[in-house]
């Protein structure tokens, strides 16, 4: 008998609760949105398994009658139902003031420096509970840790992963060349020339390098400029910026942030814009804790944008 019960499924025992509550095999169908057959199927399956006819034509000839095991299933019926009904949407609920859910999500210095401050701020501010947790990405495996759930997002550049991935455009910035205020040279705007002859700040991710981006658009143009500063952590460069007399061109995203310290510029040579995905595994797709997250993530991008004055 118990393993025939192992073989009751929540369609069976919705049908036994229909009848129960209809004792009519066509109206309990309407009830279900099956077909008569489809029930009286079902009805056959319950009766194999119960060892009881559950319920028998009535002697009038309209609808049906309960047999005594019927009516002593019936109230623990609907506790049963009401049970697996949650018992189904166990992940499908995500309250974010009660949750205590932990979210890691990988990025690289750039990123989570223009990110990690607002968007830390804004979710705990939604979900005080919750633990962030900002991780270094192994780009190799970038795939695999989401898949596996290592991590719930990775945030970096389309060419940073491998395809399979869901991905949507976080964000698409522009990069500004920063000075310390008080800087001896005065507020003017950047010529190329000048723009070459001072000393610059780089941020090598991979460390100890003095070439990047624009030193390969100033190529292209003839030119080259003095770089003789370079840093690994985008978080160290406000603060280099601000003891010495170097500039330093990064994203305006980041460099906003620390406007009442440093002037900004556009600089004087065109550069390709700077480019942020959000990219996540497709089993993560109808998490509601994830959905959540992800909306979070891209409504704080949206604020930050809003938030950025143009020159």
């Amino acid at each position: 008998m118990r393993e025939h019960m192992l073989e009751i499924d929540g369609g069976l025992l919705l049908t036994l609760d229909a009848l129960l509550k209809e004792l009519n095999v066509t109206h309990a169908a309407v009830r279900l949105g099956i077909t008569q057959p489809a029930l009286s199927a079902r009805l056959t399956r319950l009766r194999q398994l119960f060892g009881d006819q559950l319920l028998i034509p009535a002697a009038s000839g309209r609808g049906m009658v309960p047999t005594p095991h019927a009516l002593a299933l019936q109230p623990r019926l609907a506790q049963l139902i009401e049970r697996l009904s949650e018992f189904s949407n166990v992940a499908q609920v995500f309250d974010p003031a009660t949750s205590h859910r932990v979210f890691r999500i990988a990025a690289t210095d750039n990123p989570a420096a223009i990110l990690a401050p607002d968007l830390i701020a804004f979710l705990k501010a939604k979900a005080p509970h919750i633990r962030i947790a900002f991780v270094l990405p192994d780009k190799a495996q970038i795939a695999a840790h989401l898949e596996r759930g290592d991590i719930d997002l990775f945030i970096g550049a389309v060419e940073d992963v491998a395809g399979g991935l869901i991905g949507r455009t976080l964000f698409d910035d522009e990069f500004v060349t920063a000075q310390r205020k008080d800087h001896p040279r005065g507020t003017r705007s950047f010529d190329l020339d000048e723009f070459c002859s001072l000393d610059h700040l780089l941020i090598s991710t991979r460390g100890g390098h003095f070439a990047g981006m624009i030193d390969d658009a100033l190529a292209a143009l003839g030119r080259e400029r003095r770089v003789s500063v370079s840093i690994q952590s985008y978080a160290l460069a406000p603060l280099v910026l601000m003891g010495n007399d170097c500039i330093c061109t990064l994203p305006r995203r980041f460099l906003q942030r620390f406007s009442t310290s440093l002037d900004l510029f556009q600089p004087p040579l065109d550069l390709a814009r700077f480019q942020m995905t959000a990219f996540w595994h497709q089993r993560m797709s109808d998490d509601p804790a994830h959905d959540w997250l992800r909306a979070q993530l891209f409504e704080t991008a949206r604020m930050q944008g809003r938030s950025v004055n143009s020159f």
